[in-house]
């Protein structure tokens, strides 16, 4: 049966974007077929994240509105056969966006994805409710800070409120992912320790990604860092929090950039 994932936050800046690129890389991976949408009308950047912006012909609102069908606006892509992208709207407002155009492309999206990864806009307005209603599932993510967490708090309120689970009564399944994590910075109380946060949030913890140059170089070429750089930290992070997305229980930690005994010898990483 297929699942609709909304990737949210509250606040902006803190990763989503990345999130569900990278999480939808990473189940494909895994033998899974997969579709990310776009839900930031007006913005638009997971095909740039993704590296199809140069290949946008049509688009969500195209769909939506009865402009395109489903199949001309999916974008393949050319790394993984079974990882799809339904971009948004560079030039239009989140008002274009009906609820009943957006549930019937979700209705067609579930007959043909094992996945369904929807990226919302960051806040409360039409644009992040809408992408949210149709989900059996939610990934909040958040960064290590005050403001951020209490964000997230506000979204975790919102999905069990406006979503058309809520709706029939029933909840709907929230991970949390911690995403430009530093526990040197943590321990120092430059930011808030995973405990902290959990503290607060009280949902399950999806995975923990450290901040890493990796994540901007990846975005910066067009590719997931999941496929960017498989090997890295934040790509392992990704991976693993993918397959507890899942079902699998794997234990939660911090991955760190691996290193050769050279590069560790001379308190740098070394050069491949």
């Amino acid at each position: 049966m297929a699942q609709v994932v909304v990737v949210t936050s509250g606040k902006g800046g803190v990763g989503k974007t990345t999130s569900t690129a990278s999480l939808g890389a990473a189940l494909a991976q895994g033998g899974e077929n997969v579709v990310v949408v776009d839900f930031d009308v007006g913005l638009r950047n997971l095909d740039l994240v993704m590296g199809a912006e140069r290949r946008v012909v049509f688009d969500l609102v195209n769909v939506v509105q009865g402009d395109a069908k489903l199949p001309q606006a999916l974008i393949r892509d050319k790394r993984l056969e079974n990882l799809a992208l339904l971009p948004a709207s560079q030039t239009r407002d989140k008002d274009a966006l009906t609820t009943e155009g957006v549930a019937r492309v979700i209705t067609e999206l579930r007959e043909k994805f094992d996945w369904i990864l929807c990226d919302s806009p960051a806040g409360i307005e039409r644009g992040a409710t809408l992408a949210m209603r149709h989900a059996d599932a939610a990934v909040v993510v958040t960064n290590a800070e005050v403001s951020s967490v209490r964000d997230s708090d506000r979204i975790i309120g919102l999905l069990d409120s406006k979503t058309e689970k809520a709706e029939r009564g029933q909840r709907i399944t929230k991970h949390l992912l911690l995403t430009r994590y530093d526990a040197a910075r943590a321990a120092r109380g430059e930011m808030l320790k995973t405990e902290d946060v959990l503290e607060i949030l009280s949902i399950p913890l999806l995975g923990i990604i450290p901040e890493s140059q990796e994540v901007l170089r990846a975005s910066n070429i067009g590719t997931p860092v999941t496929l960017a750089n498989p090997a890295s930290a934040p790509a392992r992070a990704y991976a693993e929090a993918a397959r507890r997305l899942k079902g699998e229980t794997i234990r939660v930690t911090v991955p760190v950039e691996r290193s050769s005994f050279f590069g560790k010898l001379f308190g740098r990483r070394a050069v491949a």
